[in-house]
C-alpha cells in the first residue's frame, strides 16, 4: 500500500499531493488492532488508514460512526464501478453487506497443479472432489506429495475445510453459523472435516505435513516435490520469481476448489479476499482527503497491477503487460460475480486460533473430525 500511495503521489495524484500530502506511518502488526481501537476510542484516527488484522474490530469502529461511507462517495463522484463486481462481493460477504472499506489487493485462492507432473502421470486436472482424492492417489502412487500444505500454521489446512463447506452447503454456509443459525457441529459441518481428514490420512499432505511451514510448502510446488497446491494469488509474486520457481510459470495451472457431486455450491464461486482494506476517517474527510479517494479510485488497481503485480479489486485497466499467471488470474476473477470466504473470516480471534492451531491433528488422524468442530463451535458459543 505504502509504495503505491507513494508512486501515485508522484504522477496521478501529484495534484492531490500538492493540496494534501501523503504522511505514511507504520506500527507493528502484532499491536496493530489495539492502536486502533485506541485511536478510535480517542477520535484520532487518520485520514486514511489500514484495518487491521481482525474485522471485527473495524466492524466496531464503523458501528461507532466513524467511517465515511465510501460507497456513497464513489457513488457522488461518478465511480460507482471504481470497485470490481468479485471484490465488492467479497466485502459484502465480510462487512454485513456494506462497503465502507477499499480493497487494496483482490486475492482468489484455489488449486495450483503442476502441469508436467499431470501429463506425465495421465492425471486429469480435477473437476470435482472426487476428482481431487483420485488425483491425489495418483501422485501419490508416483512418489510425488500430491498436495504442498503448510501445517505448521494450520490455515492452509482450515481453507480446505471451509471450502468443501460452500460447496456442499453454498456461499452462505459459514454466515449462517455466525448467525446462529446452524452449528459447525451439525453433520453437514462436520462431514466436510472428515473429508479434509480422511485426504490427509490417504497420505495427500506428505507424512511431516505439521513441521511444514509457509516457506517449506511453497519450496514443495515450486521444486516439482508437491503436485497440487492450495494458495492465494499473492503467490505470483513467487511463481512469477525464476530463481524460485524451478519447475517452470508455464508449467503450472490453476483451478478454483472443484465442485461436490450434489452440492448447493459450485466452483464459479471463488474463494476470495480482499488483503488489508483501507477506510477513511469521517473526522478528517475534508476536500483533500476527497480528492485523494477520487485518485485512489482511478489509479491504485493499476498502479499496484503494473508497478509490482498485484491485483487489487479496485478496476484496472492498463495497456502494460502482465505475466501469464496473472492474466489467469484476472480472467478468473472477470468471471466471478460471487465469492466465498476463509473458513474463519467470521469468528472471532479465540475460534480462529482454535481452528488453525488444530488443522495439523485433524489431517493426522490425531483429533476426529467431530472433537476438532465442537472445539471451534465451543469457542464461538
Amino acid at each position: 500500500m505504502k509504495d503505491t500511495l507513494t508512486a501515485l503521489s508522484t504522477d496521478l495524484c501529484a495534484q492531490q499531493e500538492s493540496a494534501s500530502p501523503l504522511k505514511v506511518t507504520t506500527q507493528p502488526q502484532a499491536n496493530f488492532d489495539q492502536q486502533l481501537q485506541l485511536l478510535a476510542g480517542q477520535s484520532a484516527l487518520p485520514s486514511v488508514f489500514a484495518t487491521g488484522n481482525s474485522p471485527d474490530v473495524i466492524k466496531d469502529i464503523h458501528e461507532s460512526g466513524q467511517l465515511v461511507d465510501v460507497d456513497a462517495e464513489l457513488e457522488a463522484m461518478g465511480k460507482p464501478d471504481a470497485i470490481i463486481p468479485a471484490a465488492r462481493s467479497t466485502i459484502e460477504a465480510l462487512y454485513d453487506g456494506e462497503v465502507y472499506v477499499l480493497p487494496t489487493e483482490f486475492n482468489v485462492e484455489g488449486i495450483w497443479y503442476n502441469k508436467a507432473l499431470f501429463e506425465k502421470n495421465e492425471i486429469a486436472v480435477p473437476e470435482t472432489w472426487d476428482d481431487l482424492v483420485a488425483a491425489s492417489a495418483a501422485l501419490e502412487k508416483a512418489g510425488v506429495t500430491p498436495m504442498a500444505a503448510a501445517g505448521k500454521d494450520g490455515w492452509p489446512l482450515t481453507r480446505l475445510v471451509g471450502n468443501y463447506i460452500y460447496r456442499t452447503l453454498g456461499p452462505d454456509a459459514l454466515k449462517k453459523v455466525a448467525d446462529g443459525e446452524a452449528k459447525l457441529t451439525d453433520p453437514e459441518y462436520v462431514d466436510a472435516a472428515a473429508q479434509v481428514a480422511a485426504l490427509g490420512e490417504e497420505g495427500a499432505f506428505g507424512k511431516s505435513v505439521g513441521s511444514i511451514d509457509y516457506t517449506t510448502a511453497m519450496n514443495q510446488f515450486l521444486t516439482g516435490k508437491a503436485g497440487m497446491y492450495y494458495m492465494g494469488s499473492w503467490a505470483l509474486a513467487n511463481f512469477n520469481d525464476e530463481a524460485q520457481n524451478t519447475v517452470g510459470a508455464d508449467n503450472i495451472g490453476f483451478i478454483p476448489f472443484p465442485d461436490v457431486d450434489g452440492g448447493a455450491g459450485d466452483s464459479s464461486q471463488l474463494a476470495a479476499n480482499i488483503g488489508v482494506p483501507l477506510a477513511m476517517s469521517k473526522d478528517r474527510f475534508d476536500d483533500g482527503a476527497k480528492d485523494w479517494l477520487g485518485c485512489i479510485a482511478d489509479g491504485f488497481g493499476p498502479q499496484s497491477l503494473t508497478g509490482q503485480g498485484v491485483v487489487t479489486g479496485f478496476k484496472a485497466e492498463t495497456d502494460a503487460e502482465v505475466p501469464p499467471l496473472t492474466s489467469t488470474v484476472l480472467d478468473q476473477i472477470d468471471k466471478a460475480d460471487t465469492t466465498v470466504l476463509w473458513f474463519e473470516a467470521l469468528f472471532n480471534p479465540k475460534a480462529t486460533t482454535t481452528a488453525t492451531s488444530n488443522a495439523q491433528l485433524l489431517v493426522t488422524g490425531q483429533m476426529s473430525p467431530e472433537d476438532y468442530m465442537a472445539a471451534v463451535q465451543a469457542d464461538l458459543g
